[in-house]
């Protein structure tokens, strides 16, 4: 009697794909240098694949505890966008939590907002798809500050935005404006927010380098009041983890690897002389792989609409 292995082990290492991938393109693997030309192929095609929709497995949960007075807060770098966002309240004994709907709005819809500092329960969020790049200036803290403070001097705030992130040390910090020095570069970034991006608020020296980031972020309003406590709890879209060195395997589920190596075949085929007359052929069986894996990772739940009611008031005659 014969009998099925029993094992659903199959997770193949980044030299076994490109192999596969090469075959098809109608080349052996042979040099390190093909190895790392095909892992750079597959980071761009995992870059393109965010732009293709949601891929259900690169959903992750998140919550940032918010502050009164502070509205902006940093998301990690690797998010692509977010699905779902809310406000959360908590009973002071924790044996209770409710959950409140926070809507979306647009940078217009947000800049349209007359009063952006007022103090209330958070009901709608502006998102920023920022790049999560680090710059470095030519600044450096005028001062040591502690890790309560709510402002941070420095040499010159000429080359940060009127609102936005900056790194000490380890430690991000969001701040909400800037009072420039009279007849002078330097100023102070006020109404700071400390520990972004679960850094951890600490004491900094004075003539500390200052670097302006960029992370993506969210800005709630009103803007948190002291009433009780809020967070800000999502789920977002990250990046598909990086091919890696070699040896590791992909963060794919393995229902998206005859995708993965029809994408990687039809990719290393443009670069390759031996993969040119299959162009086509490769081209149409990566689309034909993406339409399956994209169809069958979707969410299975049924989809409830629910319409909203709005009234436009008018003038009389």
């Amino acid at each position: 009697m014969a009998y099925t292995s029993g094992a659903t082990t199959f997770d193949p290492d980044l030299t076994e794909i490109v192999e596969e991938a090469f075959e098809r393109a109608g080349r052996e693997l042979r040099s390190g240098y093909d190895l790392r030309t095909a892992r750079r192929s597959l980071n761009i095609m995992f870059a393109d694949w965010a732009n293709r929709g949601i891929n259900m497995w690169t959903i992750d949960t998140g919550m940032i505890t918010l502050q009164q007075g502070v509205n902006t807060y940093a998301l990690p770098n690797d998010t692509v966008d977010l699905l779902e966002h809310v406000i959360r309240t908590q009973a002071n004994n924790a044996a209770t939590q409710s959950d409140l709907t926070i809507t979306r709005i647009s940078v217009s819809t947000y800049a349209t907002i007359p009063n952006k500092i007022t103090q209330a329960r958070p009901i709608q969020v502006w998102i920023q798809r920022m790049d999560g790049q680090i710059n470095s200036i030519n600044a450096t803290t005028t001062a040591s500050m502690s890790a309560t403070a709510t402002s941070v001097a420095i040499t010159d705030v000429t080359q940060l935005p009127a609102a936005g992130f900056i790194q000490l040390d380890n430690e991000v910090i969001s701040y909400g404006y800037i009072v420039q020095n009279d007849n002078a570069i330097s100023g102070t970034l006020n109404n700071c927010g400390r520990g972004q991006q679960n850094t951890i608020a600490v004491t900094h020296n004075s003539a500390t380098a200052v670097y302006w980031t960029k992370p993506p972020a969210v800005t709630v309003w009103p803007t948190p009041d002291g009433s009780q406590t809020y967070q800000f709890v999502y789920w977002r879209l990250r990046r598909t983890q990086d091919a890696g060195g070699g040896v590791n395997v992909m963060d794919v589920p393995f229902r998206f690897y005859p995708c993965m190596i029809a994408g990687l075949a039809y990719y290393i085929a443009q670069k390759i002389p031996e993969g040119t007359p299959r162009l086509d052929m490769l081209k149409a069986t990566y689309d034909e792989a993406w339409q399956l894996a994209a169809y069958e990772d979707h969410e299975k739940a049924a989809v409830r609409f629910v319409p909203r009611q709005s009234f436009i008031a008018s003038g009389s005659a």
